[in-house]
């Protein structure tokens, strides 16, 4: 039952790489989107906020069919990628990582927000009465306050991009070897005659990973926080 084949560790690591990379990318414009929508006000506003929050409500097979044709090599922008920079998407794991982490990202986002708002606005004041310019002030008092929301926001999105499956095979398929992560290779799997031993190996492997990021991105935010406290 626990003797993964080389085929299953391909899909494994692919997962891994896929989510990691994923993860990483969004960070940045998570943070950055998380900061705008808690500390400015501005018109549609609302309207950001549940764009960034559209592809949970929206069935994944939308979201992928939408990447496809925006990404895709006949699409406004991976068209121009693609003859110009060199750059695919479309059935490539690249692909299969921006699917992720478009799914991924408002559940990123979210505990970023809701970090950087309970963060005692008269801190940041403080900092900028001292003389602190407003980038300092973010990078030297803000984002170290809201790291544990960070660390969890970072969790959910690589959980989420570990088992990313509908919008994943919508825009890239399910090519073994390129694009065939752990949830596709499951999906295949139990299609199969006789695979599902596999399919279960997989299914042990995914909640593995799966509790273990939980479990490290509380272990982190604890951290952060009593770091923080100065204990």
């Amino acid at each position: 039952m626990l003797d993964i084949s080389p085929a299953e560790w391909t899909a494994i690591l692919l997962s891994l790489r896929v989510a990691i990379i994923a993860t990483l990318v969004a960070t940045p414009f998570g943070i950055a989107l998380a900061w705008l929508l808690a500390r400015r006000d501005f018109w549609g506003k609302s309207v950001l906020d549940a764009v960034v929050h559209l592809p949970l409500v929206l069935p994944p097979v939308v979201t992928g069919y939408l990447l496809l044709l925006t990404f895709g090599r006949r699409g406004l922008v991976g068209g121009f990628l693609a003859d110009h920079l060199g750059i695919v998407f479309a059935f490539r794991w690249t692909g299969a990582a921006l699917a992720c982490g478009v799914m991924s990202f408002p559940l990123l986002v979210r505990p970023m927000r809701l970090s950087i708002e309970a963060i005692d606005r008269r801190l940041e004041q403080a900092a900028e009465t001292l003389g602190a310019a407003p980038f300092k002030v973010f990078f030297t008092v803000t984002l170290p306050l809201a790291l544990p929301g960070v660390l969890a926001g970072m969790v959910l999105g690589f959980a989420k991009a570990i088992g990313e499956f509908g919008a994943t095979i919508t825009f890239v398929s399910n090519i073994p070897g390129e694009t065939q992560t752990i949830s596709s290779a499951i999906y295949s799997l139990i299609q199969t005659p006789d695979g599902d031993a596999a399919a279960g190996r997989l299914v042990i492997v995914s909640i593995v990973l799966a509790l273990g990021a939980l479990i490290a991105a509380e272990w982190f935010a604890h951290r952060a926080t009593q770091r923080l406290h100065g204990n």
